[in-house]
C-alpha cells in the first residue's frame, strides 16, 4: 500500500515538473525543475529495486547533465526580452498533456481491460544490479559506452572553447 502511495506522490511530481520545464519561459527555472523531475525518476527506479540505475541517474543526469546545461544557459547570457517570443501558447500545452496522459492512460486500459494474457514476467534475480549492468555495459555495450565517453568530453571542451573567446 505504501509503495503505491510513494508511486503515485512520485508521478505526479514528475508528471509536474516535466509541465514546468516545458511551460516555463525562464530557461533557469526549466533547467531546475529537470533537475526535479530527474531525482523523482531516480526515486521510482529505486522504488522498483534497480539502485544502480537509481544512482546512475542521479549521478549522471541529474549532476554532470544539467551542469552541462546550467552552463551553456548562463553562457548564452539571455535577457527577459530575448525569452519573451519563446511563452508556451495554450493550446501547444493542452496537445502536449493529452499525448502524455494518452501515453500513460493507453497502457493502463489495456492491464484493466486485457485482451490476452497481458500478465508480466516476473524479473529476473540481480535486475538493475551493479553486476548485471556492468556485465552488458562492458560486454555488449562497450564500444556505445566509450563513444558516449567521447561525445561527452567534445562537449566539455567545445563549452570551454566558447567561453575562452580570447584564447
Amino acid at each position: 500500500m505504501l509503495e503505491a502511495v510513494l508511486f503515485y506522490i512520485l508521478a505526479a511530481v514528475l508528471l509536474g515538473m516535466t509541465l514546468l520545464v516545458i511551460t516555463r519561459t525562464n530557461p533557469i527555472a526549466s533547467s531546475l525543475g529537470l533537475v526535479v523531475a530527474f531525482g523523482a525518476l531516480a526515486a521510482l527506479y529505486a522504488l522498483l529495486s534497480a539502485s544502480l540505475v537509481a544512482i546512475i541517474q542521479i549521478l549522471v543526469y541529474a549532476g554532470g547533465i544539467m551542469v552541462l546545461m546550467i552552463f551553456v544557459i548562463m553562457l548564452l547570457n539571455l535577457h527577459a526580452d530575448d525569452l519573451r517570443p519563446m511563452a508556451a501558447r495554450g493550446l501547444t500545452v493542452a496537445l502536449s498533456l493529452l499525448a502524455v496522459m494518452a501515453g500513460v492512460l493507453g497502457p493502463v486500459l489495456l492491464v484493466v481491460f486485457p485482451s490476452g494474457n497481458w500478465i508480466m514476467a516476473p524479473l529476473p534475480d540481480g535486475f538493475g544490479g551493479i553486476f548485471a549492468v556492468g556485465s552488458k555495459i562492458f560486454s555488449d555495450y562497450l564500444f556505445p559506452f566509450e563513444m558516449l565517453s567521447l561525445v561527452l568530453l567534445t562537449a566539455i571542451v567545445g563549452a570551454l572553447v566558447l567561453s575562452k573567446r580570447k584564447l
